[in-house]
C-alpha cells in the first residue's frame, strides 16, 4: 500500500510539471551512452561544418561528447544505410542534406526507403543556392549570361560536385526554365569546379554557399543569382529569381537530422527540442551565419513533409529534364 501511494505521489508529482512518465523517463536516460551523428558527405563539407557544430554545442548541452562520423560515397546511401539499420535509441542519427531528396529521386534503387525507414527529427538550417561565374568573365549580370546562352553557337557548360549531385540536378531546373541547353561537366568536388571556372575552362555553376563565399570574398568568382525567394543575408545586393522574372528557380537547401525508424514519439520529441535550443543559441547562429547558414528548427512532422515535398520535385524534374537516373 505504502509503494502504491508513492507511485502516484510520483506521478501527480510529474503531471503538475507538464511532464508525462513516458517524457520523464526519456529525459533521464536519453542519450544514455555513446551518440553519434553520421553523414554521408566529405570531412569539411558544409553538412561536416554543420554536423560538427551541432554536435559540439549539443554535447556541451547534454554534458557528453557527440561523435560525428563522416562516411562519403555512394550519394549519401552508405551513410543512410548505417543509421537505416541502427537501433532506434536516438543513439545514432543521421545529418543529411537537401542533397538526401535528389538521391531518392536520380537512385533506380535504394537500399532504404528514403522516408519510411527514417524518424525525422528537424530541420537544421536554410540556405540558399548561388548562382556564379568567374569574377574577371564579361559576364557581368544573370540577364548577360542568359543573353550568352541564347547567342553563342554551343551551349553554355556548367560545372557541378558530380552526376546525380543537387547543384547538377539544380542546373538542369534553371535549364528547363529558360528552355535553354547547357553541358554539363562532372567535376569530383567545388574547388575543382571553381579552379576551372577561373580558367575559364567552364562558365559558370550553382553551388551552395560555404565554399562559394570564401572564393566571393577571394575574388575569384562573382554571384548572379541566388535560388532563395528572398534576397540572402550574406549578399544583399545579389537579385532572387522573382526579380529576374524566373520565379520557377526559386528554391532552397536545407540540413536535417533524422534517425532510424521505430524510436519512439517521445524520444523524436525531446532530440527535437533539445535541438531547437541550440539553433536558438546566439553564438550558433554566428557560426551558421559564417557559412552562409540560418538556422532553422522545426516539429518532425513538418520536416518529415518537407523531405518528401523536394523529393517529388526532384524526381519531377529528373523525369521532365530526362536525366538518365543512376
Amino acid at each position: 500500500m505504502k509503494g502504491a501511494l508513492t507511485r502516484r505521489t510520483a506521478l501527480a508529482g510529474l503531471l503538475a510539471t507538464g511532464l508525462s512518465p513516458a517524457r520523464a523517463q526519456m529525459d533521464r536516460y536519453w542519450p544514455g551512452g555513446a551518440v553519434t551523428f553520421v553523414h554521408g558527405l566529405s570531412p569539411g563539407s558544409e553538412t561536416d561544418v554543420i554536423a560538427r557544430a551541432i554536435a559540439d554545442y549539443l554535447g556541451r548541452k547534454l554534458g557528453q561528447s557527440i561523435t560525428v562520423d563522416a562516411r562519403p560515397g555512394s550519394g549519401g546511401r552508405i551513410a543512410a544505410s548505417q543509421v537505416a539499420e541502427a537501433a532506434p535509441d536516438g543513439r545514432t542519427l543521421l545529418v543529411l542534406s537537401s542533397g538526401y531528396a535528389v538521391a531518392a529521386a536520380i537512385y533506380k534503387t535504394l537500399p532504404y526507403r528514403p522516408v519510411d525507414d527514417f524518424a525525422m527529427i528537424s530541420l537544421l538550417t536554410e540556405f540558399p543556392l548561388l548562382l556564379v561565374t568567374a569574377a574577371d568573365s564579361p559576364v557581368r549580370s544573370f540577364e548577360e549570361l542568359v543573353r550568352l546562352g541564347r547567342s553563342r553557337s554551343t551551349p553554355l557548360l556548367f560545372g557541378s560536385t558530380g552526376n546525380g549531385s543537387l547543384q547538377h540536378v539544380a542546373s538542369e531546373l534553371l535549364s528547363q526554365a529558360l528552355n535553354l541547353t547547357f553541358r554539363h561537366v562532372p567535376y569530383r568536388g567545388s574547388v575543382q569546379a571553381i579552379g576551372d571556372m577561373v580558367a575559364g575552362r567552364i562558365d559558370f555553376m550553382i553551388d551552395t554557399p560555404t565554399i562559394e563565399l570564401a572564393a566571393i570574398h577571394a575574388g575569384q568568382v562573382r554571384a548572379l543569382l541566388v535560388t532563395s525567394p528572398t534576397r540572402f543575408f550574406a549578399l544583399p545586393e545579389v537579385p532572387t529569381p522573382s526579380e529576374v522574372d524566373l520565379p520557377a528557380f526559386s528554391f532552397t537547401g536545407w540540413q536535417g537530422l533524422a534517425g532510424p525508424a521505430g524510436m519512439p514519439p517521445e524520444l523524436v520529441d525531446r532530440i527535437s527540442n533539445e535541438v531547437a535550443s541550440v539553433l536558438a543559441d546566439p553564438g550558433f547562429t554566428e557560426r551558421m551565419h559564417s557559412i552562409g547558414n540560418l538556422p532553422k528548427p522545426s516539429h518532425p512532422a513538418d520536416f518529415k513533409n518537407r523531405v518528401v515535398a523536394d523529393i517529388d520535385r526532384w524526381l519531377s524534374i529528373v523525369e521532365s529534364s530526362r536525366l538518365q537516373r543512376i
